[in-house]
């Protein structure tokens, strides 16, 4: 392999962000550690969104294009970058989202050192104020599933990190998907996959490092601030029942134990007062049940949640 031989690929998915896609791709291009390629999947836009995916390839040759005429949703647009890497390395980035400039170069500095199957790092919220879009601090999730650093660890050594369910905050060796794809169809895919990769892993690496600056869009229109609507909050308690079954198979209870504490802390509470005005008497149904799924696992009586920490979600 040459100096300039692309070490990693970025899987880099979106909809309709032609707002938001500039600077994703300059999030890139930006990188100290320049040995990357980036797979751009345009999923069925009906903005600019393709248009200026084309351009960075045009301009790039680190950039690949994968257009999809019609929208197939996050899951099947990650397997569809996954399918077509080809270096040691492969990470995700939502198209919204932007990369820290260090973010690559510590990513992989890590996993070539500790030889573990990934790495996760942490991540900030961004948010639009004063006409901008700014960053948050690291919320205390993020910092007890990243921090301090960990090297060559097991979830049985630090269970707390299963509070990073997200994809896009890790980088991991491309073998380690052999057997790895995402849920399609379905919103919040990402978060049973986590699961699945600490439960699957010989060790991973933590990191207490930023890696992503993760845009809350003002408008509202993402995944994530959409729980409202009642086929979102269906995928999402979907989401959360599977990566609980997960841990559950692995037979990882102090983790199932870390992750009951989060959700009762974080989740339910937001889910209760949606559901309190509600006008469909089905969402109230759906949150009730899912609430008496967590009061009869065994684990549930172990769990203390920490009440603070529903107070971070404003940051």
């Amino acid at each position: 392999m040459t100096a300039s031989a692309p070490i990693a690929t970025l899987i880099v998915p979106g909809r309709d962000i032609a707002a938001f896609a500039p600077a994703a791709i300059e999030s890139l291009r930006g990188q100290t550690e320049s040995r990357w390629r980036a797979i751009l999947i345009d999923d069925g836009s009906t903005d600019d969104t393709g248009a200026i995916f084309a351009a960075a390839a045009a301009d790039d040759d680190r950039f690949a294009v994968i257009p999809h005429e019609a929208s197939r949703g996050l899951g099947a647009a990650r397997n569809v970058g996954l399918d077509r890497v080809d270096t040691p390395y492969v990470g995700f980035l939502d198209g919204d989202d932007e990369l820290r400039p260090d973010a690559l170069a510590r990513l992989v500095g890590t996993l070539e050192r500790t030889g573990s199957d990934f790495v996760a790092g942490a991540y900030v919220r961004t948010r639009l104020h004063d006409g901008r879009y700014r960053s948050g601090r690291v919320q205390p999730w993020v910092a007890a599933a990243t921090a301090p650093e960990r090297i060559a660890t097991t979830l049985a050594a630090h269970p707390r990190a299963v509070s990073n369910i997200v994809a896009w905050s890790k980088l991991s060796r491309t073998d380690f998907w052999r057997d790895l794809r995402f849920p399609e169809g379905v919103a919040y895919e990402d978060q049973v996959v986590a699961q699945q990769m600490y439960t699957r892993a010989r060790t991973f690496d933590v990191i207490p490092d930023v890696v992503v600056d993760w845009r809350l869009r003002a408008d509202g229109t993402s995944i994530t601030q959409s729980r409202s609507k009642l086929p979102v909050l269906r995928d999402y308690l979907d989401a959360l029942r599977g990566g609980i079954r997960v841990l559950h198979e692995a037979g990882a209870r102090e983790a199932v134990i870390c992750r009951l504490e989060l959700i009762l802390a974080m989740d339910v509470a937001p889910l209760l007062e949606i559901a309190a005005s509600h006008p469909d008497p089905a969402y109230t149904s759906e949150v009730d049940a899912f609430i008496r799924e967590l009061r009869s696992l065994p684990e549930f009586a172990d769990a203390a949640p920490d009440p603070a920490l529903a107070a971070a979600l404003a940051w």
